[in-house]
C-alpha cells in the first residue's frame, strides 16, 4: 500500500501552533507517512504584526515555512489542523483559507478526507473546545471523517483531557503550561490510521 498523505496545516501569531504541528508532523513520520508542513497566509495588517513584538519574531522566523494551496488539500489523504483560539472561534486567517475550499467541495474533492485539530488558549477555559467544533463543523460539509483523540489514550489525560483534539494552555510568557507533545504526537499517529483503513 501506499504511504498515508498528511498534511499539517497551521495558523500562529506567536509560534504555539507552529509547536503543534512541527509534533504533528513528526508523529506522523514516525507513522510512517508522507508529510508536507504549511501554514495559512497571513492576513493581518503589517502594523498589527509590527506591534507585537513576539508576533513579529514568530513572522520572520518562519518566513520560509510553504503556504498551503488548494492542491495541497487535494494531494492529502489526511490532514490535521492546528490554530489558536480566537473568541471561542478559529482566526480569521485559517477562516479565508478554508472559504477558499468551495471548488474542491463542490467537486467532491475533500470527501472521505480523514481530518483532526489542535488549539490552544490562554487559559484551560478559553474557548478551545468551541474552536475544535467550529473547525470541525466546515469538515462536516466537506464528507470528511472527523478523527478525533476521544479517550483513546491516556496521554489524553496528562495533556487535560480534551477529546475534541489536543488543547494548551499558554501563560503571559507565552509558554505551554501543560505537556502536550505525546498527545499531539498520538492524535498524529491515530489520525494516520483511521486514514490508512480507508485508503
Amino acid at each position: 500500500m501506499t504511504k498515508v498523505k498528511l498534511a499539517v496545516i497551521y495558523y500562529s501569531s506567536t509560534g504555539t501552533n507552529y509547536q503543534l504541528a512541527q509534533w504533528a508532523e513528526a508523529g506522523g513520520k514516525e507513522a510512517g507517512a508522507d508529510v508536507k508542513l504549511l501554514k495559512v497566509p497571513e492576513t493581518a495588517p503589517q502594523e498589527a504584526i509590527e506591534s507585537n513584538p513576539a508576533w513579529k519574531a514568530h513572522y520572520e522566523a518562519t518566513k520560509d515555512v510553504p503556504e498551503v494551496t488548494l492542491d495541497d488539500l487535494e494531494w492529502a489523504d489526511a490532514i490535521i489542523f492546528s490554530v489558536p483560539t480566537r473568541f471561542g472561534n478559529m482566526p480569521s486567517q485559517m477562516k479565508a483559507f478554508l472559504d477558499t475550499t468551495g471548488g474542491l467541495w463542490f467537486n467532491g474533492k475533500l470527501v472521505n478526507k480523514t481530518v483532526s485539530a489542535m488549539t490552544s488558549a490562554q487559559n484551560p477555559h478559553g474557548g478551545q473546545e468551541s474552536t475544535l467544533l467550529a473547525l470541525y463543523t466546515t469538515m462536516y460539509h466537506w464528507g470528511a471523517i472527523v478523527a478525533a483523540p476521544g479517550y483513546t489514550d491516556p496521554v489524553t489525560f496528562a495533556a487535560g483531557g480534551n477529546p475534541y483534539g489536543t488543547s494548551v494552555s499558554v501563560n503571559q510568557d507565552g509558554e505551554m503550561v501543560e505537556d502536550v507533545q505525546a498527545a499531539v504526537k498520538h492524535q498524529a499517529k491515530r489520525t494516520i490510521s483511521i486514514a490508512e483503513k480507508l485508503k
